[in-house]
């Protein structure tokens, strides 16, 4: 069998597996599917016949390699046919007969067709180096999707490679030993906080892992995600690694719309152990536990706050540092309240530009509305409010009589059956009473 030698075969497969952190039967299946997209560049360069080559054409080709000899042969199988109609796909029962008597037409050989090692032209490699750079660079691909697919939502020690455009290139790696893998944090996922240098160290969050072919990290890793905070909190809190202590809901504001006001977080925490304060755990001592995480977040303002499954106790913990002297649940179905304050709390409450009360409403899920209580006019708040709810309710009524009419008719025919009435005029006497 002839063979097209290809020298180094043997370092260059075990070169391009150390670098890029390959396996070597990765490598060898990428050079074997370049080296045929070569022999189709060849093949579509001889066509003297004019053939036309559709994507499917060579699929009965393939690439041998012998890693010891250091070279290649192509291989094809062909069906055995009375008369050749396509020589690439098909061999004449004749022809094989003469080498192996017991052949059938319809059945399959594979015959060598490599080409002299002259005829493999310089197209022929230039379009093999090609693809051979674009299957190892799928093949690194797929190798980091399989690696932290598992690892989306967790946090990863990162370093700082370098920048493109307005994002931050980091190097990742999924744990101790593995090689490190390039990761994307865009502008919008950045702390103002942050000093990007070269070689420094953040724990970032892997928001999403991309699959396809684009250009560019495969991973997108976020320092802005209230996910980052979750984990920082249960890594140095070791009352929420034993599930004592819970997280409730958080809401974070780690790019506020003006850069008058730095980022925020607000933080609710419960327990179902009396003995155990729940936020003081996540305070700590002298603030030594928060302080780590607020170090992490580079000066960020952490609110630790109590959850409870009142609504107006938890909203006005959620206001915390301003003291709330009321609550007013003005319509539960809408979650609309009223929060009455002294005059000297207005602006803590309501905190710079709003972002007080804007955190404590997304923490809380109710729309918050922040009111002086000398000021505050009950009767009047509450006519505003009884007319908006008188408006929808006529509609509200009709409907609940429709589905009221409707059970009792149900209800009336259920019994019946249940009584085996024998006249139509006790039904109709029934009916005429639910009506």
């Amino acid at each position: 069998m002839s063979m097209v030698t290809l020298p180094g075969l043997k370092d260059l497969i075990e070169k391009i597996s150390q670098e890029r952190n390959l396996p070597r039967l990765a490598v060898q299946s990428s050079i074997r599917e370049a080296l045929l997209k070569g022999y189709e560049r060849y093949r579509r360069a001889q066509n003297l016949e004019r053939k036309q080559f559709d994507e499917d054409y060579f699929n009965n080709f393939e690439v041998e390699l012998d890693i010891e000899s250091e070279g290649f042969r192509v291989l094809s199988t062909k069906t055995i046919v009375e008369e050749v109609s396509n020589s690439d796909h098909q061999i004449s029962l004749e022809e094989v007969q003469q080498v192996a008597p017991e052949a059938q037409s319809g059945d399959s050989v594979v015959l060598d067709v490599t080409p002299d090692q002259g005829e493999f032209g310089r197209m022929a490699a230039m379009q093999t180096k090609q693809v051979l750079a674009q299957k190892l660079r799928d093949q690194q691909r797929q190798m980091v999707q399989e690696e932290f697919q598992d690892l989306e939502g967790t946090v990863l020690q990162a370093r700082v490679l370098r920048f493109e455009r307005q994002s931050v290139i980091l190097a990742v790696s999924s744990s101790f030993g593995q090689p490190e893998v390039e990761a994307e944090l865009p502008k919008r996922e950045q702390l103002p906080n942050d000093t990007y240098r070269s070689n420094t160290a953040f724990k970032v969050y892997l928001k999403k892992v991309s699959q396809g072919q684009q250009r560019g990290p495969q991973l997108l890793v976020s320092r802005a995600d209230a996910g980052l905070v979750v984990y920082l909190f249960a890594n140095e809190v070791p009352e929420i690694e034993d599930e004592v202590v819970r997280i409730v809901a958080v809401a974070r504001e780690a790019n506020p719309p003006s850069r008058h006001v730095g980022p925020r977080t607000k933080i609710a925490v419960d327990t179902l152990d009396r003995d155990v304060d729940p936020v003081g755990a996540c305070i700590g001592a002298r603030g030594s536990r928060i302080q780590v995480v607020v170090n992490e977040l580079r000066g960020e303002k952490i609110d630790v706050i109590r959850w409870s499954p009142d609504p107006a106790t938890y909203i006005a913990n959620a206001l915390s540092p301003a003291r709330v002297d009321e609550v007013r649940l003005m319509d539960p179905e809408s979650r609309q309240t009223h929060v009455l304050v002294a005059e000297d709390q207005l602006s803590l409450a309501i905190g710079k530009e709003g972002q007080n009360v804007r955190l404590a409403a997304r923490l809380t899920g109710w729309k918050i509305d922040i009111k002086d209580k000398a000021k505050y006019d009950y009767a009047g708040e509450d006519a505003k409010f009884a007319e908006v709810r008188a408006k929808y309710q006529p509609e509200e009524d009709e409907n609940e009589m429709e589905e009221l009419e409707d059970q009792l008719q149900e209800e009336l025919e259920l019994e019946l059956e249940n009584d085996n009435f024998d006249t139509r005029e006790e039904y109709q006497s029934l009916d005429t009473f639910a009506d």
